[in-house]
């Protein structure tokens, strides 16, 4: 049976009853080996088809089964005790590949891949099923949610938060396709899609309940943001500006999407000292 069959098969179980008090060693052994396909970037939780990002179900589903066919236990790490399903990953692979990361707080979860050449900065949290890919650059204060899918030579800038969207299985998880840069303080959840090449400005919401108001294609926009854009955070007219209670006008959120010029990808480029 392949990895995809022994998932789904397990899957059924745990529909069916199964608990982490039933488990037995065969699935655990079937539970640790999707973890290490994840790591090694053998599966993924989303993949790009016919121009649109669609989930990988049965990732997913293995991803749940990690949490609920295992017992918390009190595990160690640093010096802290901590209670967890499972331990943090192991980080020996990184090095092989030219990846680093920080100590005293760069957390990454079990079930998580980085890619090669990667800079994870401290503190920096990677939960599991994420996907970072290579060279791309984890600042301080960054979360990447479970199962969110960032491309190569990303730069997330500090304090920048990536959502997961782990449940409901069939929907596609946060992405952030090759060579975007988001600004510091981002925050990109709900399954949104930044497409490549995109440069996103400081503190800009980016969730599909937001609008985009891509003045390339003149169009409004929810939940992605189309490649080669850049993008910051406005305000616009909200509907109840006109209430009796709201003196002075009432505003929205909302995302106003430019095209990329040349000057601002050449101020987004990492420096070369970083990869010294």
């Amino acid at each position: 049976m392949s990895l995809e069959s022994d998932v789904c098969d397990l899957w059924a179980r745990k529909q069916g009853g199964l608990t982490a008090a039933d488990v037995t060693d065969d699935h655990l052994a079937t539970l640790d080996a999707f973890l290490e396909a994840l790591e090694a970037g053998e599966v993924r939780a989303a993949e790009k088809r016919d121009g649109q990002w669609e989930a990988n179900a049965w990732v997913k589903q293995g991803v749940l089964l990690n949490f609920g066919l295992r017992e918390t236990e009190p595990r160690e790490y640093g010096g802290v005790a901590y209670h967890d399903v499972l331990p943090l990953r192991e980080t020996a692979d990184l090095h092989e590949r030219g990846t680093r990361n920080t100590p005293d707080g760069t957390v990454i979860r079990r079930g998580a891949h980085v890619g090669g050449d990667a800079i994870l900065m401290s503190p920096a949290f990677v939960n599991i099923g994420a996907r970072v890919g290579d060279g791309t650059l984890v600042d301080s204060c960054d979360t990447v949610g479970s199962c969110a899918q960032i491309g190569e030579n990303v730069k997330l800038g500090a304090n920048t938060l990536i959502g997961g969207v782990l449940e409901p299985v069939e929907d596609a998880p946060v992405v952030v396709e090759d060579d975007v840069s988001l600004g510091a303080g981002c925050r990109v959840t709900s399954g949104f899609v930044v497409g490549e090449n995109s440069v996103v400005g400081e503190n800009t919401l980016l969730t599909p309940r937001i609008p985009v108001y891509d003045l390339v294609e003149e169009a409004v926009i929810y939940g992605r943001l189309p490649p080669e854009r850049r993008a910051f955070s406005r305000y616009v007219e909200s509907s109840v500006s006109d209430h009796d209670l709201i003196d002075g006008g009432a505003y929205k959120p909302a995302v106003v999407a430019t095209n990329v010029e040349e000057d601002t990808l050449e101020a987004t480029e990492r420096e070369d000292a970083l990869r010294e």
